[in-house]
């Protein structure tokens, strides 16, 4: 009897540890990147009181990317959700979720369509350039209000750089930085996508 219960305690503690075990894994934090994906702290001050930044995942951080620049490249002018809400009306605009097709499917902003970053290089027909031999002549475009899902997502930068690189002009991209993140925390509405 006493070794039934020593048998008993033992399976007891193993299950028990390992149940601490995976649950320390779970709640272990994930440091996510700020300039990349591999810089996940910045010190502020100097000796004693200096201070340790890091990012982690919350409920409202959604996604994992790394700090974008305001302006992805030089000419791209960034808006915020007064120019997107007026950009909506716009008929020489086009309001683009360069996400990729799932996030798009799920949730959008309404009007927008959707050209998933890898692809913008290959679709600059959908925003008004014309093929002209093996280069695009954008001369007639329309004005392109690209984002993606947030300040820390890079999809959107992507597809901006690479428009300018086929021969978008820079000065018809509107970048909206805060993209999804930032519309959904605002409240506003949005529509499930379709093609």
């Amino acid at each position: 009897m006493k070794n039934i219960k020593r048998s008993l305690l033992i399976g007891l503690l193993v299950i028990t540890s390992t149940v601490l075990s995976a649950e320390s894994e779970s709640t272990k934090v994930e440091y996510l990147g700020l300039f990349s994906m591999e810089e996940k702290n910045y010190v502020v001050g100097k000796g004693k009181k200096s201070i340790e930044i890091k990012r982690t995942m919350t409920s409202c951080g959604k996604n994992k990317g790394w700090f974008q620049p305001f302006v992805p490249a030089k000419g791209i002018t960034p808006v915020t959700e007064t120019e997107m809400l007026h950009a909506l009306n716009d008929k020489d605009a086009i309001i683009v979720d360069m996400r990729t097709e799932d996030y798009f499917l799920k949730e959008t902003i309404p009007t927008a369509v959707n050209i998933p970053y890898t692809e913008m290089g290959l679709r600059l027909k959908d925003v008004g350039c014309k093929e002209d031999g093996n280069k695009w002549d954008c001369s007639k475009a329309s004005k392109v209000y690209g984002f993606c899902n947030g300040p820390v997502c890079p999809q959107s930068p992507i597809a901006m750089r690479e428009m300018i690189r086929n021969g978008f002009p820079a000065e018809k991209i509107y970048y909206y930085r805060g993209g999804m993140l930032d519309w959904d925390a605002l409240g506003l509405t949005t529509v499930k996508g379709e093609f």
